[in-house]
């Protein structure tokens, strides 16, 4: 077996020729005068929409199981909502669901490749309000919202037919009907207490930026960090 190609870290020219559209909106530095993230996390991520090829609200969700274990996937963020918080959403009695519901803190990571920049959040879980799930879950496609009833996340199954079959199934249920919100599938508000912004600059000589608060209503403090 071939070992995999490691490539070597950039030399001055190849930072000069490939990162310049990169290196030039980073190099604003008006982002050490914020006081709190949410309106510079808020910018970022309108930047990213401009560039990113797909999904430019995927975020990576790391949580950790009843026993300690670590667990990482990437879900969508969806909005943030009041006091100031990251939504997602998902099915409760999947692995994620499960993990949250055993230990309610969790990080989040945006990595933007285009941009090369990224923002990491740490907080607690609350779960939304049921009629924001709600609301949320009836602007999904009518398949996707059918997918919700047809599909018992995490668990095992024997065939990609045996999930069509499913599909089929409640999709027969429902003709000619609204497809309601399961009981099972709703979202979650991580609150951060600790929110680091990152972003590219040569040589490894990053920018780094972390806001930490103990509590919703704490002043944020503002640190600048070293690479």
């Amino acid at each position: 077996m071939t070992a995999p190609v490691i490539p070597p870290s950039p030399t001055r020219e190849e930072y000069a020729e490939q990162y310049a559209a990169a290196l030039a909106a980073n190099s604003d530095d008006s982002m050490f005068e914020r006081t709190e993230p949410f309106l510079l996390f808020l910018e970022w991520l309108e930047d990213a929409r401009a560039t990113e090829p797909n999904d430019p609200n995927a975020m990576a969700l790391a949580t950790v199981d009843a026993e300690g274990r670590p667990d990482n996937r990437m879900v969508l963020f969806k909005e943030l909502q009041s006091p100031a918080s990251f939504v997602f959403y998902s099915n409760r009695e999947s692995a994620k669901g499960e993990q949250l519901a055993a230990n309610p803190h969790a990080a989040l990571l945006f990595h933007w490749k285009s941009l090369r920049r990224q923002v990491r959040v740490r907080g607690w879980i609350e779960p939304v309000m049921a009629g924001n799930a709600d609301a949320y879950f009836a602007s999904r496609a009518r398949e996707s919202r059918i997918g919700a009833w047809a599909s018992d996340q995490s668990r095992p199954i024997e065939s990609r037919e045996a999930l069509e079959l499913a599909v089929a199934r409640e999709t027969a249920r429902f003709e000619g009907l609204d497809v309601p919100r399961p009981e099972r599938w709703t979202g979650w508000r991580v609150v951060p207490t600790s929110v680091e912004f990152w972003r590219d600059r040569p040589f490894r000589l990053h920018d780094r930026l972390r806001f930490d608060r103990e509590r919703v209503g704490d002043r944020w403090r503002a640190t600048r960090l070293q690479p």
